[in-house]
Parts: structure tokens; C-alpha cells; sequence
């Protein structure tokens, strides 16, 4: 009898954690940022997908922001088995989608690093910036990573008076 994988799809502002040996998370990250935590002694970890950095506004309950997604991950793993002194972390993500805008990508990425600092648990791989998505495949049990880059030629990105049609004339009353 063979036991099927099972894929846990981690989207923006969720997290997963498992112990199941057949279990393998996936996400896809563009400027968002994939937290892979786990305690290779306990055989347990989880991913988290988080939208933006973290910050002091951010509601306790609110997985869009870094501070809430890493809190939960790390309380959840511990809570199902791991040793926080041997927890280890990978991260993945953080690119810059767009040279219209700031670089949501590098702040998450930031944020992440200092995070894990500050907690003292080690990053001993990480995939941070560049320019293209990518899809991560994680299995928690054991901690193995995959990274997959997301190809294809960039979104067409045009000026708004492109986009919008002309307007006819009009008379305001």
C-alpha cells in the first residue's frame, strides 16, 4: 500500500504547521515573504505567507502583517511538538514586483531577518529579493525546501491614461 503526498496550499496572510511525514506546503511568493519554521529533532514545522512587514498597528489577529504570521507559526509549532531552542528557519520571497512602487519585497525581507534575530532562531537558508515570483514547496517534517522560479515575461504595466478611456465632453450642472 502506498501513502500519498498530501499539499497543504499556504495562501496570503494563512499559515500551516504538521508533523505528517507526507505532507508538503507550497505557496507562491512575489513581494510577499514564506517563513519555512522547523525543529528537525521533533520532526515538526509549519510555513507561514505574510503580506507586509510588521508594524504596531497591525490587529492581533490580522496574518497580512509579519509580526502576526511569525507569533502564531512559532507558538503553533511549539505547541505541537517542537523545542524552540532547535527550531530553524528558511526564508523565500521578498522580490520587487514593480519599479513603480516601494519595495514592499526588501521591507518584508527585513523584517524577517531582524525577526528571527531578536529571537534568536537561526536562518539557515534563505531565497530574498530579486525580481521574479516563485513557488515553494516545503515538507515540515524534515525541513526540505524546493524552490521553483515562476517564468514567463513580466505584466504588461501601463500608464492609468492608457488604461482608462477617454472621457467624452459633459456639461456639470
Amino acid at each position: 500500500m502506498t501513502v500519498q503526498q498530501k499539499t497543504i496550499t499556504v495562501v496570503q496572510g494563512d499559515y500551516a504547521v504538521s508533523s505528517d511525514p507526507h505532507v508538503i506546503m507550497s505557496t507562491v511568493l512575489g513581494s510577499c515573504v514564506a517563513v519555512c519554521l522547523f525543529d528537525p529533532r521533533a520532526h515538526v514545522g509549519g510555513m507561514n505567507h505574510f503580506l507586509l512587514a510588521g508594524d504596531g498597528q497591525a490587529r492581533g489577529d490580522d496574518l497580512k502583517y509579519g509580526v502576526n504570521a511569525m507569533e502564531l507559526l512559532i507558538n503553533r509549532v511549539l505547541r505541537a511538538g517542537g523545542d524552540r531552542r532547535a527550531l530553524q528557519a528558511k526564508l523565500f520571497g521578498g522580490a520587487r514586483m514593480t519599479d513603480h512602487a516601494r519595495d514592499i519585497g526588501h521591507s518584508n525581507a527585513v523584517f524577517a531577518l531582524e525577526f528571527l534575530a531578536r529571537e534568536g532562531i537561526p536562518c539557515v537558508s534563505q531565497s530574498l529579493g530579486g525580481q521574479k515570483a516563485r513557488r515553494i514547496q516545503f515538507t515540515p517534517s524534515t525541513g526540505a525546501a524546493r524552490q521553483l522560479q515562476v517564468s514567463g515575461p513580466p505584466p504588461e504595466i501601463r500608464p492609468i491614461a492608457q488604461v482608462l478611456p477617454k472621457p467624452e465632453a459633459i456639461t456639470l450642472f
